[in-house]
């Protein structure tokens, strides 16, 4: 168990929703395509996740789920760099959800924003289930499960986050003082030899009495680096630091990533709920179509007025895909009603299309070859389970419930 090292581990999922679009790409999948060549990913399908909101309507989601595989594969998430799976062809995802049940307190259910967010805004469902209200639990078991110690997200998630740390928080308190403890991890302490042994101890005082939190980081990649003590030992010194036990489920950070604001056709958020987006691997003669039909900035009514970029949604549009002397050309241009909105949206479409012209040649690799797809994904829950069995049996040990 302790040969992981959570810190280079990230885990994220998105919920099945079928073809991805823009919003995503620039939102989350550039991002993952960039991890993936940095630390050990696990990225997944959360299909149970979508259950808990649709479990009336299931019809769709074993499409939405391929659709939503060819589109990651087709901006270059590579299965050889990246561990992708459905959450479902990995139940310990829902044994482990069911121990931690256990602990959790229900209060912490019931504030999690999501849980009040969405039964507002889905007032025609009925979301008065237990899978809706322990939606936020198996998050953080889907997390929890692969000791993942990186979650990218963006600062409007961070709170999903913090309750996967509350709950790791209470386990190891609750379970991770194994008899003897102290008295092991001093024991192990001594087995560092002299010198390391001296710089433990002053980082670990340094972290509990003044709370130095670069203390904490030395310490860790200190015990890291340690060759004569065993991995269970360095997992006693590890929860030593922090005062407490053993760390058996390490406490997630998010990762909080730089997302491009990817707005939609009329200038909201993109999004397929308010038909405002352009999928991913639209046709390029309905991307041009799309946004040459944007509305632009109101004022503009005849080619001869001025207009502004900053009021038209067709700028924010610049602002993701052209370069610094476009942007002024498009700014001189509107302002003194030197371009058309035509020819400013020009560049836009030309843009988008080059940037989707391989995404289309790949994903038509996969759409003509659904085999290879399943054969990927089968592979990933494969490698996916070793991690997840890994982690359960310790939770289990932990719990009490192991017979043999």
């Amino acid at each position: 168990m302790g040969s992981v090292d959570s810190q280079q581990r990230v885990l994220s999922g998105m919920r099945p929703t079928g073809r991805l679009h823009l919003g995503h790409y620039h939102g989350v999948l550039r991002n993952w395509v960039k991890l993936q060549h940095e630390f050990e990913c696990f990225f997944f399908v959360a299909d149970w996740h979508a259950l808990t909101t649709s479990y009336d309507d299931p019809s769709h989601i074993r499409e939405n789920v391929w659709e939503m595989i060819i589109d990651w594969l087709a901006v270059g998430i590579n299965p050889g760099s990246s561990t992708l799976f459905v959450q479902s062809s990995v139940p310990e995802h829902a044994e482990l959800q069911l121990l931690l049940s256990m602990i959790t307190p229900l209060g912490w259910l019931e504030r999690a924003p999501s849980y009040k967010d969405q039964q507002e805004k889905l007032r025609e469902k009925d979301l008065a289930t237990f899978g809706f209200l322990g939606y936020p639990l198996l998050q953080s078991a889907d997390i929890l499960l692969y000791r993942a110690g990186k979650v990218p997200v963006g600062a409007d998630q961070v709170s999903h986050v913090e309750i996967a740390r509350e709950i790791a928080r209470r386990f190891n308190h609750l379970y991770g003082r194994e008899p003897g403890f102290e008295e092991q991890a001093e024991a192990a302490i001594v087995k560092m030899g002299k010198k390391n042994a001296r710089l433990y101890r002053s980082l670990k005082r340094r972290y509990q009495e003044e709370g130095d939190l670069e203390a904490l980081e030395t310490a860790r990649a200190l015990l890291r680096e340690q060759q004569n003590i065993s991995l269970g030992d360095r997992e006693r010194l590890y929860g030593y630091i922090e005062g407490g036990g053993k760390v058996l489920l390490p406490e997630p950070q998010p990762l909080l990533t730089e997302y491009s604001r990817m707005p939609g056709l009329d200038g909201q958020k993109m999004s397929k709920s308010y038909g405002n987006d352009i999928g991913l691997r639209e046709a390029p003669d309905s991307v041009a179509q799309k946004i040459r039909t944007m509305p632009t900035d109101p004022q503009r009514v005849r080619r001869t007025d001025p207009g502004e970029p900053e009021k038209c949604p067709v700028w924010a549009f610049h602002k993701v895909y052209s370069d610094d002397s476009t942007r002024e050309w498009v700014q001189t241009g509107c302002r003194s009603a030197g371009i058309g909105c035509l020819d400013c949206k020009k560049p836009v479409i030309d843009a988008i299309v080059e940037e989707q012209r391989p995404l289309h040649e790949r994903a038509m690799e996969y759409e003509s070859n659904p085999d290879l797809i399943h054969a990927i994904i089968m592979e990933g829950a494969d490698q996916a389970r070793d991690a997840a069995r890994d982690t359960l049996e310790e939770v289990r040990e932990a719990m009490g419930v192991v017979y043999r």
